[in-house]
């Protein structure tokens, strides 16, 4: 159970994970686009319906509906792509809810606005999922997307890695490889959108401990469904070493311990020939200076 939470915003953080993480993806590079268990993955959602434990996803919303209040825009026709609806539905009611298949059900042109919730990062084919996204819109319109990214449960992946390390003397793929800020900053303009922007926003929550965490993704259906994953039973001494590795490396004075979520928002705009555009280097009719009624100094040499 989440005990209590503290947002921290944070822009471009990154936290270089510190044990064999990047060992294990190459476990993944004969079959890059294959890496989730679909139908694993909809048996976890299926489980968690009407749980109410969506702590993750109303973060995003609450986020995203900040972002909109912002743009002096009413849009009219609404998509939102997400494998939880419950909570999405709850937050914009007229929007359609669209589940994230790998071939998303949009009409090309259609929306004004897309959402995808919280789902990118569950995607085979994120570039694919982005393009769909592009293609539904109409022009101008707007895409945003929030998916987890690459420091999320660094301190699980910690401890688990090293438990596994010291009792089995290698590791099993538990989690997936989540893409960086900067990775999924390209994808966006490798998926065609206009004036595109990746932000982040890291949340550290506290739980009563270990098992407590494991418990509460489970409730979320953020565990693991890798297709590479190992479908034994993990041996509990592993569970245990982990658990005592958590408490001693990241408990708080309050005795419980944390982790760290990061949301990765992805903004970007249909092409339109009437769009707004950057002007052109040079282009510029006033110096900065002037307009900010400054006086211009030379750096020294």
């Amino acid at each position: 159970m989440v005990a209590d939470y503290l947002v921290l915003n944070a822009v471009d953080k990154f936290i270089n994970f510190r044990i064999l993480f990047s060992h294990w993806k190459i476990i993944f590079m004969n079959n890059p686009k294959m890496l989730v268990d679909r139908t694993a993955l909809q048996m976890n959602r299926n489980r968690v319906i009407g749980s109410g434990r969506y702590f993750l996803q109303e973060l995003a919303i609450s986020e995203v509906k900040d972002r909109l209040s912002s743009i002096n825009r009413n849009f009219q026709s609404i998509a939102i792509v997400t494998g939880l609806p419950t909570p999405w539905h709850k937050a914009f009611p007229s929007a359609a809810i669209i589940a994230d298949n790998e071939n998303l059900n949009l009409k090309r042109s259609k929306y004004d606005l897309i959402i995808h919730g919280m789902a990118l990062h569950w995607a085979n084919d994120p570039v694919g999922q982005l393009i769909q996204l592009r293609l539904a819109l109409k022009g101008d319109g707007l895409m945003i997307a929030v998916c987890l990214g690459g420091s999320t449960l660094n301190e699980l992946r910690d401890v688990l890695i090293e438990a596994e390390t010291t009792l089995s003397g290698g590791i099993h793929p538990r989690f997936m490889p989540l893409a960086e800020i900067r990775d999924l900053g390209s994808l966006i303009q490798r998926a065609g959108f206009a004036l595109p922007v990746a932000d982040a926003y890291i949340t550290e929550c506290r739980y009563k401990g270990f098992y407590a965490l494991l418990h509460d993704l489970r409730a979320m259906a953020e565990t693991n469904v890798l297709i590479n994953r190992t479908k034994n039973f993990t041996k509990r001494g592993i569970f245990q070493l982990a658990s005592e590795l958590y408490q001693r490396k990241f408990s708080r004075p309050d005795e419980m311990v944390s982790a760290t979520y990061e949301h990765i928002y992805l903004t970007g705009w249909a092409p339109d020939p009437g769009q707004q555009k950057a002007l052109m280097p040079g282009s510029a009719k006033m110096r900065l200076a002037d307009a900010l009624r400054s006086k211009e100094t030379s750096l020294p040499d």
